[in-house]
């Protein structure tokens, strides 16, 4: 908090004397489903129990301000005053400085198209990318590149990022993310016709170091990549940013780059504490890059926020004055992954004792073996009841439910020995923290509704 103040006495008591520099680079970072509770988390799952005070991160160094995240209601009723977001009302807010309704991606309540922070540089002439984790035609990165009343239109908004130009130039030059079941079809393969337009195509993230020139599209997942903590990989955030950033400061004019660590929210959403943890790791060494890099050129401005916050998350549960940061690292897969294991007919010890190195008592093994029993025959019924035994899709969103049934299960374990609290598997409706670096930070200091930071970065865009 002295530090807060101290930033905020300093750009405006300095605000008189010193001229503002415009930023010719704008990175805008994005922790899906980050409320404010996660960053505390995150400084307690990374300290130092060898020393008596907690460290910082580099959430708290970057800290400047606070953001409102409220939308315009929801779909059917575009003034009903929800107070809580969704990612797509939240990311349009971000990405054109406009509220509206849950749902709608970059469209405002009249159903009208928003210009975007990435339409409007590309206008400017400046280079513009995504970066993110979920498929790159989900619900966040969609808001900044395509426009569509419903946000899961998946296949329409996999579209609309090859059809939507801007004075006939694509949004976006580079993409890096998943989404290859979206964008290569039976009624349209998006990615030949990108590549027939210029673009370089990957599909695979070990093809990351090959990219060295733009347009590229890099796919690398059907749909989103794979969490952290189940990834061989370390830090791909961080690897996917760092060379997004050598292919676009190339810019002659400047770039605009939106960056999304978007699992965190599907951690959340799964109340996966150790999960949320490991995404968080990952967006810290991916912020520890950019801030540095700011810091180092100076012409770069880097804006990092949440969206909303997800699955209200809270230190301590039970009444117990305790929360276990040091157990929740002894957790070394999701949950999902360990239950995708069980149904698969694991045994479930192995399981247990092969990702978390943490005791279980016998009833809770027996617990886990009756919800594997509960879920198959709760497939096998739902299966019976198919119009056609036959629809692959129908049956694998089936099993998919059922894999669910058991990663509660195992989740609600983990977060009673962790004492890890949660009040939901959706969104709730609290501030969220707003960190900056670079020329025009200061315009970012303070509170502030999520529009405002839309509405600055067009400011510094122009």
């Amino acid at each position: 908090m002295k530090k807060l103040i101290a930033a905020l006495a300093l750009a405006f008591g300095s605000a008189q004397c010193v001229a503002e520099q415009a930023p010719k680079n704008i990175i805008l970072v994005i922790g899906d489903g980050m409320g404010p509770v996660y960053t505390t988390a995150y400084r307690n799952f990374k300290d130092d129990r060898n020393t008596p005070q907690i460290e910082n991160t580099i959430f708290d160094e970057m800290l400047v301000g606070m953001a409102s995240t409220y939308s315009y209601g929801t779909q059917k009723d575009h003034t009903d005053n929800t107070y809580v977001t969704d990612s797509a009302a939240a990311a349009t807010a971000l990405s054109t400085g406009v509220k509206t309704y849950n749902q709608a991606v970059a469209l405002n309540v009249e159903d009208k198209p928003l210009q975007t922070l990435m339409e409007y540089a590309k206008s400017k002439d400046k280079t513009t990318g995504l970066v993110v984790l979920s498929q790159i035609n989900h619900a966040t990165p969609a808001s900044f590149v395509a426009h569509n009343t419903y946000r899961y239109n998946y296949n329409q908004i996999a579209d609309n990022f090859f059809d939507n130009r801007v004075a006939g130039k694509f949004v976006a030059d580079l993409m890096l993310g998943g989404g290859q079941k979206y964008f290569i079809r039976e009624d349209r393969n998006i990615v030949e016709q990108f590549k027939q337009a210029g673009y370089h195509y990957y599909d695979n993230y070990s093809q990351l170091n090959s990219i060295d020139k733009l347009p590229a599209l890099g796919l690398f997942a059907k749909k989103g990549m794979s969490y952290a903590i189940d990834s061989n990989e370390k830090y791909r955030l961080r690897a996917m940013v760092e060379k997004a950033l050598t292919l676009l400061e190339q810019s002659k004019k400047g770039y605009f780059l939106l960056v999304e660590a978007s699992l965190i929210d599907w951690c959340g959403h799964a109340n996966d504490i150790a999960c949320a943890m490991n995404e968080m790791d990952d967006l810290a060494q991916a912020l520890e890059l950019l801030n540095q890099y700011a810091k180092k050129r100076q012409d770069t401005l880097v804006v990092a926020t949440a969206d909303h916050n997800t699955g209200g998350l809270s230190l301590g549960r039970d009444g117990e004055y305790r929360w276990y940061p040091e157990k929740v690292k002894q957790i070394t897969n999701s949950a999902e992954y360990m239950a995708q294991q069980v149904m698969d007919g694991a045994h479930v010890l192995k399981v247990w004792m092969n990702s978390v190195s943490l005791p279980i008592k016998p009833d809770q093994l027996t617990g886990i073996a009756e919800v594997r029993q509960q879920a198959r025959a709760y497939v096998k019924e739902q299966k019976a009841k198919l119009d056609d035994p036959l629809n692959a899709k129908a049956i694998a969103s089936l099993e998919s439910e059922g894999v669910e049934m058991i990663a509660n299960y195992i989740t609600g374990l983990l977060s009673e020995v962790t004492l890890t609290g949660w009040t939901s598997t959706g969104h709730s409706g609290s501030d969220v923290q707003v960190f900056a670096q670079g020329p025009g930070a200061q315009h970012f200091f303070g509170h502030q509704d999520n529009t405002d930071i839309g509405k600055q970065l067009f400011k510094l865009i122009k």
